[in-house]
């Protein structure tokens, strides 16, 4: 973006030549367009949060706190309640007492340094504006963006087009990702949500069980002390008629009968307690392992959907101005040959390859085309493509004999859709394969949108 959808502070009143105005690119008509009041990028010192552009405050207090965070700092300045305000009460109130200034900018920006020192640590390390876009770069592609856009928003070398540049980009990842995880978003917190519950009902059950044990041990250590006085009782006296020492011991006896049988239920009842405690661990450790899943192939989509939206974006400038496609420059006069798929997708990226200049053979792996093709099909390409989904075994382990015999690349996808063929387009770009591994795709905050 070129502009920031956001109005600057007024400009300072600095005295420059028309030729220093022309290099910059601004007129002195337009206010709107100069740098803000206080330009931090020559200051020896980090920016305060209540000196950043009111603009700014929103987009900080909504991606680098959370709400619970908000919750025990906002009421301590304004004169909401905790418990009985929205999160959007509060998340309005934490950005007016950013705008203010005073108190509670203070201990915003405070509880901001406290939670990503670290990051802002390594942002200082950055001697101009260049090197902290190449850090703010790193971080969207890790997908550690909170402590990255703190850092980089409070740089003392974060100029007008830093900022611009940070804000637009959330601004549009946030679109991004609540548009094609929606569905995932939902399933992720019903998981959570559901996991808490077990949680709870294990611990419920835990305690309950502890306090059986507790009264099962007391009501055997009273019915043995019984025993001992009764036993300590009869030995003192001295019975006088056979007929009632029988009729005690007989009484004495259904006694320790009747506490033998409450000793055998309470065990009982604790064996079943720790069954249905061992049953409900396991259906936790399973939704937890269900829960890792769901989040391995949240990123996975993620990582897809950004490599589609920068085919796309870029296959609008390149029609608009008649250029070739840059997000697909690694396939330019490569021949790649394409096994399974789906007819409508399998026609949509021959259409993009041969766009990018390269040329794409598809084999649908002996549904309709004969497979003694495969093989001859193979020798001569650079790199094989089969989506996993959409192809059979044998088609699979004929086409990695040959790839193999041939010394050529193959390359499994998820699924047989264009945005798994563009992200592992993506993934072989040169500059990609300089590095030592594949970063994880980056990851929005889905609490604050």
């Amino acid at each position: 973006m070129h502009t920031p959808p956001f109005r600057l502070a007024k400009p300072p009143r600095l005295k420059l030549s028309s030729d220093e105005l022309a290099g910059t690119g601004l007129r002195a008509a337009d206010p709107c367009c100069t740098p803000a009041k206080v330009s931090f990028s020559n200051a020896k010192r980090r920016a305060r949060l209540a000196e950043l552009d009111g603009q700014l405050h929103c987009s900080i207090v909504g991606t680098c706190l959370s709400t619970h965070e908000l919750r025990k700092l906002v009421p301590k300045f304004t004169g909401l309640d905790s418990r009985d305000a929205s999160d959007l009460e509060i998340h309005h109130s934490a950005v007016e007492l950013a705008i203010d200034g005073g108190a509670g900018a203070k201990a915003l920006h405070k509880l901001l340094d406290e939670h990503y020192a670290v990051a802002i640590r390594r942002f200082d390390k950055a001697a101009d504006d260049v090197e902290l876009l190449k850090l703010w770069d790193e971080a969207l592609k890790s997908g550690d963006i909170p402590p990255a856009y703190w850092a980089l928003m409070t740089h003392p070398y974060a100029t007008l087009h830093v900022r611009q540049k940070a804000f637009g980009e959330l601004h549009m990842l946030s679109h991004l990702v609540g548009a094609a995880n929606r569905a995932d978003i939902r399933r992720l917190v019903a998981l959570e949500a559901e996991n808490a519950e077990l949680k709870e009902k294990v611990e419920r059950q835990q305690s309950r069980l502890q306090e059986i044990s507790m009264q099962r041990d007391a009501s055997i250590a009273a019915l043995n002390e019984q025993i001992m006085q009764l036993t300590a009782l009869a030995t003192r006296q001295t019975p006088t008629d056979p007929t009632d020492l029988e009729a005690e011991i007989s009484k004495l006896r259904d006694k320790l009968a009747d506490t033998d049988q409450r000793v055998a239920l309470h065990t009982s009842r604790r064996e079943a307690a720790e069954q249905r405690a061992q049953q409900e661990r396991g259906a936790a450790l399973a939704l937890r392992k269900s829960h890792d899943q769901a989040l391995a192939l949240l990123k996975l989509v993620q990582s897809e959907c950004d490599a589609l939206e920068r085919a796309t974006v870029d296959a609008a400038d390149s029609h608009g101005a008649g250029t070739r496609q840059a997000s697909l420059d690694s396939v330019r006069g490569k021949r790649i040959v394409y096994v399974g798929g789906r007819p409508g997708s399998n026609a949509a990226l021959k259409r993009l390859v041969e766009a990018a200049g390269g040329d794409f053979v598809v084999h649908d792996g002996g549904v309709e085309d004969r497979k003694g093709l495969l093989a001859a099909a193979l020798p001569g390409a650079d790199i094989v493509v089969f989506p996993v989904d959409c192809v059979d075994h044998d088609s699979m382990n004929t086409l990695k004999r040959v790839c193999d015999r041939h010394q050529i690349d193959y390359y499994p996808l998820r699924t047989a859709s264009v945005a798994s063929f563009v992200e592992l387009v993506d993934r072989l770009r040169p500059e990609h394969l300089a590095q030592l591994g594949n970063p994880p795709p980056s990851v929005f905050c889905m609490r604050h949108g």
